[in-house]
């Protein structure tokens, strides 16, 4: 299996398109790409005031909030809806006009954005006990495990390795099985990222 554990001090900042805050980028593909021809890229980012998203055309985009109260979505002036802590991924088109509003001070959002014509994706929430093992069987070409709080075990007792509340690890192969045990009480986030023609 080939993977890494990149840890938050390798991250890199970034300003957002629009001007309105800073990015944190987790990892993105190709490595040397940039906003306009990423192909995929993992980011956190602190929304401290309401406003529009930035425009993404030929972008898919998911959200997950991970502290904070809450945020309204309005698509397009009319549709809106409530994100929380407790809220499922939830999955947009990046090119949609999106205003935000803040329900009660800032949050901190993951998001996951794929460019369509060439790549797809899934994200997935998971709260874990301390020693549950969490077993990734779902093959894909690039799989991204944010621990976000608690600590997770990886590997095996021959080859032992340790991501850390906030570091992520990369897996970029189609590994079979890869098993992650909690060392605390934990929330991850598994987002797998896929070729969109397989």
């Amino acid at each position: 299996m080939n993977s890494r554990i990149v840890n938050p001090d390798q991250y890199r900042r970034m300003p957002w398109r629009n001007g309105g805050g800073e990015t944190i980028e987790i990892a993105k593909f190709p490595p040397d790409s940039d906003l306009d021809d990423f192909g995929w890229r993992v980011s956190t980012a602190t929304v401290g005031a309401d406003g529009p998203f930035s425009i993404f055309h030929g972008i898919d985009r998911t959200l997950c909030v991970l502290s904070g109260n809450g945020i309204s979505l309005t698509f397009g002036g009319d549709k809106s809806l409530i994100l929380d802590k407790d809220t499922a991924p939830f999955s947009f088109r990046g090119d949609v006009p999106v205003v935000a509003r803040l329900i009660d001070g800032p949050i901190a959002d993951l998001n996951v954005m794929t460019r369509r014509a060439g790549w797809r994706h899934a994200v997935q929430r998971h709260h874990l006990r301390t020693d549950e093992i969490l077993v990734l069987n779902t093959p894909a070409a690039h799989t991204i495990v944010l621990c976000q709080a608690g600590a997770i075990g990886v590997g095996d007792a021959m080859d032992p390795s340790h991501l850390e509340c906030g570091a992520a690890l990369l897996i970029d192969d189609y590994a079979r099985e890869c098993k992650l045990r909690a060392s605390a009480t934990t929330t991850a986030f598994v987002i797998l990222i896929d070729h969109a023609n397989t």
